[in-house]
């Protein structure tokens, strides 16, 4: 009797924590703060799910599921987010367990000429934090993908377009080293032989056109497949 009491107890403890997990109390800029407000309300992910945690290139993606054909996938990106805040709301996440969860980040943590190795160390410690909190999801790493500095619309890369493919390549060594799988969208979206984001690719020299997309589609389908 004793023993079924302990369980029960502990039961509770860990579902009232999980619960209490859900609350994000980070606060950032505005649209960071509805989207998470959003996320809180709709609640959603399961055991099954299949997240898809970023920033504006992931949330501009819609509708996952229904590019990568699977009911279960979640978008979870947020315009404008970095790791900070995505580690700060990984509790709205981690507690469920989710299947799977495929992360982009470290373009937002580019600005102000952060050296590539502080973006990279600040991408491997986000990876570390999920692992840490969700052991058993299967966790996908994408490259940052590659900018076109032409039109000079984003004063806060300048000058980092090579830098991009470093801060992947540190990445990707950790991510090799510790058996998770990285997936290489940088290469599939630059001008042969460069480091530049294809001009059919984008119209802003960072956000992606349906053209992009088809090409992270393609390559993310491969990897649903095997979940």
């Amino acid at each position: 009797m004793k023993n079924i009491r302990q369980i029960i107890i502990i039961g509770l403890c860990t579902l009232t924590s999980t619960m209490q997990a859900q609350h994000v109390s980070h606060r950032s800029f505005a649209h960071y703060n509805k989207r998470v407000a959003q996320f809180e309300r709709e609640g959603g992910i399961t055991s099954q799910s299949i997240v898809m945690l970023g920033n504006s290139l992931t949330e501009n993606g819609k509708d996952w599921s229904q590019r990568l054909g699977n009911s279960h996938v979640i978008n979870r990106g947020i315009i404008g987010d970095n790791t900070v805040g995505m580690t700060e709301r990984l509790c709205q996440i981690t507690p469920h367990q989710p299947r799977a969860i495929f992360l982009m980040a470290g373009i937002n943590n580019m600005v102000n000429n952060a050296p590539v190795i502080n973006v990279a160390q600040q991408v491997i410690s986000l990876i570390e934090a999920i692992r840490e909190q969700t052991p058993q999801t299967k966790l996908f790493v994408e490259s940052l993908l590659p900018i076109n500095e032409k039109n000079g619309r984003w004063r806060t890369l300048a000058g980092r377009t090579n830098d991009i493919p470093l801060t992947n390549m540190y990445i990707r060594a950790y991510c090799e080293s510790h058996d998770i799988v990285f997936i290489d969208l940088f290469s599939k979206m630059v001008k042969p032989g460069t480091n530049v984001l294809r001009e059919e690719l984008s119209a802003d020299g960072l956000h992606i056109t349906e053209a992009g997309y088809a090409i992270w589609e393609n390559e993310l389908k491969k990897h649903i497949a095997n979940l």
